[in-house]
């Protein structure tokens, strides 16, 4: 299997992370974001949106980067981090399409607009889009915070892929001004997530490698 990444891409994060905690053997190629490796005919031809992470597992291709972890959890049977019995996916699935659907959409947002515009497009952050992406977060922030009141992880009491998911985006929250410190149990669950070696081990890279291309990396 390979996996095609963005050297410091939250979604793509997830995935490399799940991968290290399954111990699964998936080669790792990391595209320049600046260097047009996403546009390539070839490229394309894995994923037409042109965005990463990308999966080739064979003849099978696969992007979406929740997609890809469904997919991973299920080469490891007993893994843990998606269980088989249909309640504790479901409930998984659902954290899954609310990262996706409103929270990633809200604090990536943020991350957009202070980060990867001034940095790695050369382009000015427009504050109203900040300032939108915020209050975005802050309503989707309160649901997760209540919701973490009562629980060690988001599911309960055992990491799952709904938390690599999750922590992904707010793996940032030092870089840019999303405002973690407002909801405490959303960073002492981020500070359990902090401690996995798999976690750990998929941190970003230096600033002078994001966007930048390697392989195996």
């Amino acid at each position: 299997m390979k996996l095609y990444i963005v050297n410091g891409s939250p979604n793509c994060r997830k995935v490399q992370a799940l991968i290290k905690q399954l111990g699964l053997d998936v080669e790792i190629e990391a595209l320049g974001f600046l260097d047009g490796d996403l546009q390539t005919k070839e490229f394309l031809a894995i994923n037409p949106n042109g965005m990463v992470p990308a999966l080739v597992d064979g003849d099978f291709r696969l992007w979406e980067s929740n997609a890809i972890m469904q997919y991973l959890a299920d080469k490891k049977q007993g893994n843990g981090v998606y269980p088989n019995d249909s309640a504790s996916r479901a409930n998984i699935n659902r954290w899954l399409t609310w990262e996706q659907a409103h929270f990633n959409k809200a604090a990536g947002g943020i991350l957009f607009e202070q980060f990867l515009k001034p940095n790695l497009m050369q382009q000015d952050s427009d504050p109203d889009k900040v300032a939108e992406h915020t209050s975005n977060f802050h309503r989707y922030a309160a649901v997760l915070n209540n919701h973490l009141a009562s629980r060690q992880f988001i599911t309960g009491d055992y990491l799952t892929l709904a938390d690599f998911a999750l922590a992904s985006i707010v793996a940032f929250s030092g870089v840019v001004d999303i405002p973690l410190a407002e909801y405490p149990h959303i960073s002492a669950w981020y500070q359990r997530v902090n401690q996995i070696p798999a976690w750990q081990q998929t941190a970003p890279p230096a600033a002078e490698a994001l966007g930048k291309r390697a392989v195996n990396s």
